[in-house]
């Protein structure tokens, strides 16, 4: 499994460095440039992946095997509900998504429905509120209209 390891690490350096290329490619803010903007994230998120890719490579795991199945399932509902976070956010709006998405994973996890609903509902608006508040990071407001 070390070549396994090594090849995607490749990959995920390959995509990493593509990632944090486009994300340079943002276009500048209306009132001009500023600290934090548009591309921070995204070239943050292309760093961490790298640096992991790196570690992937050079220090691959020598016992890997495939999951079962049935992890294989959960780890494809994981990537559906992601890919309706990222549908729902605009039309929606980032707190009713993020709060479905965040609870559903929650419960996934093993958390009552009530803990889970609660976690969702409470990441989604500490989020909105440090983006849109702190660091005025515009999220779609979605049906909510604030």
């Amino acid at each position: 499994m070390r070549l396994n390891d090594r090849v995607f690490g490749l990959i995920l350096l390959i995509l990493a460095v593509v990632y944090g290329y486009e994300a340079t490619k943002f276009p500048e803010p209306f009132g001009g440039q500023e600290s934090v903007g548009p591309e921070t994230f995204p070239i943050l998120l292309s760093f961490l992946l790298g640096i992991g890719a790196i570690y992937m490579m050079v220090k691959p795991d020598p016992n890997a095997k495939w999951p079962a199945l049935s992890m294989l399932i959960e780890l494809a509902i994981v990537c559906v509900v992601l890919m309706g976070f990222a549908w729902a956010i605009e039309p929606v709006g980032f707190i009713p998504s993020a709060a479905v998405a965040v609870g559903f994973l929650s419960w996934r996890m093993g958390a009552s429905l009530s803990k889970a609903a609660i976690t969702g509902v409470a990441t989604s608006v500490f989020i909105f509120v440090i983006f849109n508040k702190v660091l005025e990071l515009a999220l779609p407001a979605g049906i909510l209209g604030f």
